[in-house]
């Protein structure tokens, strides 16, 4: 078993997980960008789950692209929260607005940027993977 998809696979299973968790049980609205970091992130716990069942290296084309938009688009969220600047250009025009922070571990631990974290550990692990299999 390939150590590099293990571990992407289950940075998106507990990327899944948390995700739901917070809007099922903790009752948390997601805005705008974040049902867009879900749109890449969901896919990538059912594909990831069946390369490693499968021991498919080649799954690198598939995922990759979805965890670099992930990457994009949670770093621009995380940005968002955290540079007031930035908040005249936020997207979220109507319901909870992208800027809103439902939790702050430590001063600076948000949920986009938990994303943006399991987006980039997804992505490390596909080059990594990409670079053996030349």
């Amino acid at each position: 078993m390939n150590k590099s998809l293990l571990i992407s696979w289950i940075a998106a299973i507990i990327a899944t997980l948390g995700s739901l968790y917070f809007s099922e049980v903790m009752h948390f609205i997601p805005c705008t960008l974040c049902w867009y970091q879900r749109i890449f992130m969901y896919p990538l716990a059912v594909i990831l789950g069946v390369a490693v069942y499968r021991n498919d290296k080649d799954i690198v084309k598939y995922v990759l692209p979805l965890s670099v938009i992930g990457v994009l688009i949670s770093g621009y969220h995380t940005l968002l929260q955290k540079v007031p600047a930035l908040q005249e250009f936020e997207m979220c025009s109507y319901g909870v607005p992208c800027s809103k922070d439902y939790i702050n571990w430590l001063g600076f631990i948000t949920i986009p940027l938990l994303a943006f974290i399991a987006f980039i550990i997804i992505t490390v692990c596909m080059v990594i993977l990409a670079r053996r299999k030349m």
